[in-house]
């Protein structure tokens, strides 16, 4: 059963739609109520590219990590969203604590009314 804070696979497209690449994926939460449609965030081993204030790294030391199935520390990409059909979320590799989660949605509400 696919829930809020679960890891997937899944295509992710590229931000100009050139292509997709497989590659884990955060579900934030379901997007519809009438179909299942899920609001995702990449997920990225490539630390370096975080987004200072928004993004947030997923460290071996966290208490969560273990259950969240990740090899490597990765970082949850909340500026590389998209909205994906269910059945295009292959398996799950794990998931995050339901503290992260709230976090994650709270820093992603809060970007999203920030004026600038």
């Amino acid at each position: 059963m696919k829930r809020a804070g679960q890891l997937a696979l899944v295509p992710f497209p590229y931000t100009d739609l050139s292509g997709t690449k497989l590659r884990p994926v955060l579900m934030l939460r379901r997007a519809s109520r009438l179909h299942d449609d899920w609001l995702i965030a990449m997920v990225s081993s490539q630390l370096n590219r975080a987004e200072p204030g928004l993004d947030e790294v997923n460290h071996p030391g966290d208490q969560d990590y273990g259950a969240s199935g990740l090899k490597a520390p990765s970082v949850v990409r909340l500026s590389r969203l998209a909205v994906v059909d269910g059945g295009l979320l292959m398996g799950c590799l794990g998931a995050i604590a339901d503290e992260r989660l709230t976090r994650l949605r709270h820093r992603l509400a809060a970007w999203l009314v920030e004026t600038g």
